[in-house]
């Protein structure tokens, strides 16, 4: 029989990540948001990184319960975040949650990484079901890095997200976080997502048995637009914290009108 959660009139938190469970991350989040609901848990077992929106369709999916402290109740998932959010949702919890968050994700999801972000790819599935869903990041890989003051930041975006949630102006949310100290972060703006790429590497190296070659993925993101003002690479560069409004409708509504006779042909 399923486990569920009792009625509460407290806002109902679903917490996930990409970086797995167990990451500090997602402990720092939950210690800093638990007081503004009842927060599950639902994260995968190990890292998910990278996985974008990606959902498991070649092997079952697993969930147990997991210790977690500050949580109501946790659990682990085989799967991807995106997976998490969905046995979340209509698995093992009894209600809609009034809220998702995601992360904190060790590392930037600016720019164009938000196209292959785990953490953003779990808001976005909660976005697809009407629930105000935010992820938030941090400037840094390290696996052990401070984040007290994106903690810190996350709780007070959090706050102000369930006094206001039946009154948003948005259904999900990417927050980039600076990788400094609390007072050297210089606020908050709210910008558009900057154009960049990634200017891929493959290392070449070769298995010790087979003699084969393997190769490593790795890259130099390029800024397009260094210039401009308004994005979120140049506030971060800048020492603010990037809040870009995200929608999940990946409709081209400028080449919409453009081709509007495009394919008028007989």
């Amino acid at each position: 029989m399923e486990e569920t959660l009792e009625t509460s009139s407290r806002p109902l938190i679903l917490v996930t990540n990409d970086d797995g469970i167990f990451a500090k991350g997602i402990r720092e989040l939950v210690k800093a948001i638990h007081e503004f609901g009842e927060v599950v848990v639902v994260a995968p077992d190990k890292p998910q990184s990278g996985k974008s929106h990606a959902v498991t369709l070649d092997a079952p999916l697993w969930y147990t319960v997991s210790k977690f402290e500050d949580a109501d109740r946790a659990y682990k998932c085989t799967g991807t975040p995106s997976d998490c959010i969905k046995i979340a949702l209509f698995r093992i919890m009894d209600r809609k949650p009034d809220l998702i968050i995601s992360g904190i994700n060790h590392g930037s999801n600016s720019s164009i990484n938000i196209v292959y972000s785990g953490t953003m790819g779990a808001a976005m599935e909660g976005a697809i079901h009407g629930i105000p869903s935010v992820g938030f990041s941090l400037l840094s890989f390290n696996s052990d890095a401070d984040f007290a003051a994106a903690a810190h930041y996350a709780a007070m975006i959090t706050e102000r997200i369930v006094e206001n949630i039946k009154s948003l102006p948005f259904l999900c949310l990417n927050v980039n976080i600076p990788n400094l100290p609390e007072n050297e972060i210089k606020g908050i703006r709210v910008v558009r997502q900057s154009r960049g790429e990634w200017i891929e590497s493959f290392v070449r190296n070769y298995h010790p048995s087979t003699k084969r070659p393997y190769y490593w993925l790795t890259g130099e993101y390029h800024n397009l637009e260094p210039e401009s003002v308004d994005t979120d690479s140049y506030v971060l560069e800048d020492g603010y914290i990037a809040v870009q409004p995200v929608t999940v409708d990946c409709t081209d509504y400028g080449a919409l009108s453009a081709m509007e006779n495009y394919f008028d042909v007989k």
